[in-house]
């Protein structure tokens, strides 16, 4: 997937004007968050939940060491293999050794976004051997030669015209808006494909130290089909997913169906705990997880530690209102959104993805609905103050800050400038007390109107209310008297 980051303004413009996104889009804002709202508002001990899973998450990152150890153990204990790969050029030779092993033509893949972030699809086509995608939003991207833009709902920028385009074009078969019969057709050509594989690759919700046992948790039945039918299995995940117990793993499913889609829970929980035993009546011969780090590890002990507690809910992302303007494939790269851009930054450098830390309102909404409780806006600020540090942002920006630095500094002059400032806002506005264009101003008064202030400063306003509250004839003071 190729990084288009720097180019995020152009990419919100485009989206913005695009009536199909558009249309996809207000069923996103009218799906998910209600959903939620609905599972949490079931769940009575549902803040404690999360206050839990941020407890365990962060003893699991300051003992991140001990439970990757010890999740390697019970992996090869029950006669799986480990392969630990430091970047994603690691992990992509690892999985195309593996498959070469095993003779594959065919691989059938699960919803990985991990596998989006090591460009995976492509590199196994370039070495000859064929992915298919199977889940269903991810096999119609794959058809349309396009990348998901949502982590759980890879398709959701999409309508059923789209999908009913692409089928009738790639399947030869006839155009329907019948979203059954539409699914249909996608089971039908995908069957021979899960019969055919040699090799199946899931990627992994969560990986369970005690048991060295991982989870995918899904909606639809292809998970299954790709972990079990092939002659080998391939978990491909990162080092942040592991988690201590079943127990804790339990937990976690708890809070993630509610946040994600609004489900007390997912359809399909499927645990794989090695390849196939001697009484088994199916699964692969041969069990593989890949662990890749490309640059976690880097993050604990940092002002980003704490981003990796994110359990992959989309919460944020549905949440968010500049998400809900532009869509997912604005931000560029693999993972959009709020948690997008906290760790994109990371993992491509805040040189070629600046743009996200500043796509944000602070509105704190995709804090506020984090199952673990992970402060967004706080890392995105300190992304911003990175990218100044690095003199990365605009000049006009820099000497705008520098200029308030300067008058800030000098509490006297700031707040004189502040009132004049005021008065002269005052003025513009006239009777209508409306700003219809103001200079420097123009990505605001291009679309609406700037309301005048009344005259004084925030800090004068606020020392006539206090001085109104501590008066003796003031109506709460008398009943305190």
């Amino acid at each position: 997937m190729q990084i288009n980051s720097p180019d995020f303004k152009n990419s919100s413009k485009k989206a913005l004007d695009n009536p199909g996104l558009q249309k996809a889009l207000g069923n996103l804002r009218n799906g998910f968050p209600v959903k939620r709202a609905n599972a949490v508002q079931r769940m009575p001990e549902f803040e404690l939940l999360r206050n839990e899973g941020r407890d365990i998450k962060n003893h699991v990152i300051a003992n991140l060491d001990f439970y990757l150890e010890e999740f390697e153990t019970n992996v090869t204990k029950n006669g799986g293999n480990v392969h630990w790969a430091c970047d994603a050029e690691d992990a992509r030779k690892a999985i195309l050794d593996i498959c070469q092993k095993a003779n594959a033509k065919t691989v059938t893949k699960g919803k990985s976004m991990v596998s989006e972030e090591i460009n995976l699809n492509e590199y196994l086509e370039s070495n000859g051997v064929q992915p298919v995608e199977t889940d269903l939003g991810e096999y119609i991207l794959q058809l349309r030669e396009d990348h998901p833009s949502h982590i759980i709902a890879p398709a959701i920028h999409l309508n059923l015209d789209d999908v009913s385009s692409i089928f009738s074009e790639k399947h030869g078969t006839p155009h329907t808006s019948d979203p059954a019969a539409l699914m249909q057709e996608a089971r039908e050509v995908l069957r021979d494909k899960f019969v055919a594989a040699d090799v199946g690759i899931t990627g992994a919700n969560f990986c369970v130290a005690e048991t060295g046992s991982t989870i995918i948790v899904t909606n639809e039945g292809n998970g299954d089909l790709t972990q079990t039918l092939p002659r080998v299995h391939i978990v491909i995940t990162t080092i942040d997913k592991v988690v201590p117990t079943l127990e804790d793993m339990s937990l976690f499913l708890r809070l993630l169906a509610r946040s994600a889609t609004g489900q007390e829970f997912t359809v399909y929980n499927t645990l794989s705990t090695g390849p196939r035993r001697e009484n088994d009546a199916d699964g692969p011969e041969e069990y593989h997880v890949v662990l890749l780090d490309n640059g976690r590890s880097e993050m604990i002990g940092t002002q980003f530690q704490d981003m990796l507690r994110c359990i992959r809910c989309s919460a944020c992302m549905n949440h968010c209102p500049v998400y809900g303007a532009v869509g997912g494939h604005a931000y560029g790269w693999v993972y959009p959104g709020p948690m997008g851009s906290v760790l994109t930054p990371k993992l491509i450098g805040i040189e070629k993805s600046g743009h996200l830390p500043n796509a944000s309102t602070f509105c704190g909404k995709c804090e506020s609905v984090c199952p673990v409780h992970i402060p967004l806006p706080k890392m995105m600020r300190h992304w911003r103050e990175k990218e100044f540090e690095k003199h990365l942002s605009p000049k006009g920006f820099r000497f705008g800050i520098g200029t308030w630095a300067y008058f800030a500094k000098r509490p006297a002059l700031y707040r004189w400038l502040a009132r004049a400032s005021a008065f002269s806002l005052k003025l513009m506005g006239g009777k209508s007390r409306r700003i219809r264009s103001l200079p420097l101003k123009n990505g605001w008064t291009a679309w609406r109107d700037l309301p005048a202030p009344e005259g004084g400063t925030f800090m004068d306003q606020w020392k006539k209310n206090q001085s109104t509250e501590t008066s003796p004839s003031h109506p709460d003071n008398k009943c305190r008297s």
